[in-house]
């Protein structure tokens, strides 16, 4: 008998440590819980620390408290200029309301896809009506601004707070950036040839001007050779006809001695001369004295010859 009321004992001991136990829950500061009676939210916690539920006929629901990551797929929105771009987002929430979020999307699978819904609709709404300027940036942080404002209206319904909406890339298809390429790469090729021409131009221009330059130098400067030419070949006139003036049987033999320097040089020339002939006279006399003249003929001085 003793013993029966021993088993009974540790039964009822048993199972009130098990109540016990069973009506315990944690919530830790990163989460947040409902307390659910077949389905029925009885209660919400969102304060961190030990809490009791009915045991058996109560159940408890957590949610996060943190902030969330959202990573969109990339979509290809059509800009107000016709263009398409490939626009890779992501979005940050919290869950702020979790009775809310529990009736209306129940875990976070469903709010991530709730959420990326509204994400999608708004960024292609608000990107249609910018251009591709504005998105790629001029104003891109007010067009983040607004796709927010308008995906944190239609979240809050579902007990979501939106934080934050982000563009991580915004790159135009690879047929278009390759177009793009090739279009830019023509361009400046264009701009290239433009320069060339414009450079051989210049340089043509500057060659005609030296060529110019130089022209006139050369003909200056042969026109000054020639007049300081004249002006010495006239000198030397006036020199030769004083020293001619002052001792003409000097300037006589001197102009002779030049002819024969000038004529008895070697050469393809040969000259034919008559020994008695005037051009010789030095030869027969040291001073020069002509011969007699034939009648009819009147010598010629040696300097006459010579020249």
């Amino acid at each position: 008998m003793k013993n029966g009321f021993l088993g009974i004992g540790a039964v009822i001991v048993a199972v009130v440590a098990l109540a016990a136990y069973l009506s315990i829950y944690i919530v830790n500061p990163a989460q947040q819980a409902l307390v659910l009676q077949f389905g029925e939210i009885k209660k919400s916690e969102r304060e961190p620390g030990l809490k009791f539920k009915t045991p058996f006929i109560q159940n408890v629901v957590y949610f996060d408290k943190r902030v969330l990551d959202l990573n969109m797929p990339p979509i290809e929105p059509i800009l107000s200029d016709k263009k398409r771009l490939v626009v890779d987002a992501f979005a940050r929430y919290r869950i702020t309301d979790p009775v809310l979020f529990y009736q209306r999307v129940n875990n976070i699978n469903e709010a991530n896809q709730r959420l990326s819904t509204f994400l999608e609709a708004s960024m292609r709404s608000v990107l249609g009506r910018a251009s591709f300027l504005h998105v790629v940036r001029d104003e891109r942080a007010d067009l983040m601004a607004e796709i927010r404002k308008d995906v944190a209206q239609k979240a809050a319904p579902i007990g979501i707070e939106v934080i934050d909406v982000k563009i991580r890339r915004a790159d135009l298809p690879q047929t278009n950036s390759e177009a793009i390429f090739r279009r830019m790469q023509t361009e400046r090729q264009r701009e290239a040839t433009e320069i060339r021409a414009q450079g051989e131009e210049q340089a043509q221009r500057i060659r005609s001007r030296a060529d110019r330059d130089a022209t006139v130098l050369i003909a200056e400067a042969k026109r000054d050779s020639e007049i300081v030419r004249g002006d010495g070949d006239a000198e030397r006139n006036r020199i030769f006809a004083e020293a001619f003036g002052q001792n003409p049987e000097f300037f006589s033999f001197y102009r002779s001695m030049q002819a024969y320097a000038a004529g008895l040089k070697s050469g393809d020339t040969s000259m034919v001369l008559s020994p008695n002939s005037e051009f010789f006279r030095y030869f027969r006399d040291p001073r020069g004295a002509a011969e007699p003249s034939a009648p009819g003929q009147s010598p010629s001085p040696a300097g006459a010859a010579a020249q």
